[in-house]
């Protein structure tokens, strides 16, 4: 199927590896020009090198090492396709979530930081690019955000509510006028995914319970019906569908990809 997007422009967030890098891979396949924002310059600078080489010289593929949840991290990222983020026709957020813990533990300084990665940076994305794309007539913005926000986990308080909280701003912003000028406002919820942050929260769990990394893994992936973790590039996949011109009916929607763990009806 062709998607209808080749020449299009993204930014896709956390693009050096993981879901991110899934997002980045899928689009720049269909012939999309990739802005890929990431903290680590050296593995940002390996992720665009690989994937160029997949994808060729008739795809632009441009690392931006920048902290995208910083004014000028933004600032730099938005500058890259003609700036400032008016001629990019999608969007993919995407920054780690915040540390497990006890709710008791977390004073302001802590709550701030959730807000502003996954709440805030996302509405500041959102705010410079969709005027740009109703304007053209296209416009796809995909937030990547937590199957917690559909079933909260009690150890992840902070990105519970960071991220329902952007969940409720884009319920509202993608039934505005936008909707009708061809822009539509998505997010994308991962259950489980084999990412290095999977790994390491498996390694945390290995180490506290005096298990082993492969039976704390045997025992989670056993819990879902899929039988097994996803990968960043059928999460990619699914990204790049929702950023086709196929997908221009489904708006202000929250997609589950967590291979059927999710055990309710609605």
């Amino acid at each position: 199927m062709d998607l209808g997007i080749t020449g299009k422009w993204a930014l896709v967030g956390g693009a050096s590896k993981g879901l991110g890098w899934g997002c980045a891979q899928a689009l720049a396949c269909e012939g999309v020009n990739v802005v890929m924002v990431a903290r680590g310059a050296e593995a940002l600078q390996a992720a665009a090198a690989r994937l160029r080489a997949t994808v060729g010289a008739g795809v632009q593929v441009l690392p931006v090492a920048a902290d995208i949840t910083t004014p000028e991290g933004r600032a730099a990222a938005l500058g890259v396709a003609g700036g400032p983020g008016k001629d990019f026709d999608i969007v993919v957020t995407n920054a780690g979530g915040p540390p497990p813990g006890d709710f008791r533990d977390w004073d302001r300084e802590a709550w701030i930081k959730a807000v502003d990665a996954n709440m805030l940076t996302p509405i500041e994305l959102i705010k410079a690019t969709v005027d740009g794309m109703a304007a053209r007539g296209f416009g796809r913005i995909v937030n990547i955000t937590s199957s917690a926000v559909k079933a909260p986990i009690d150890i992840l308080g902070l990105s519970n509510g960071a991220r329902s909280g952007l969940t409720g701003f884009v319920a509202g912003v993608a039934r505005s006028k936008l909707a009708a000028q061809g822009v539509t406002l998505n997010n994308l919820l991962p259950g489980k995914f084999d990412t290095d942050r999977i790994a390491a929260t498996i390694g945390a769990a290995a180490q506290k319970s005096g298990k082993s990394v492969d039976e704390i893994r045997r025992v989670q992936q056993a819990q879902i019906p899929a039988g097994r973790f996803g990968t960043p590039e059928e999460f990619g996949a699914i990204c790049a569908f929702l950023c086709s011109t196929q997908a221009a009916y489904i708006n202000g929607q929250n997609l589950l990809a967590d291979g059927g763990a999710y055990p309710g009806t609605f």
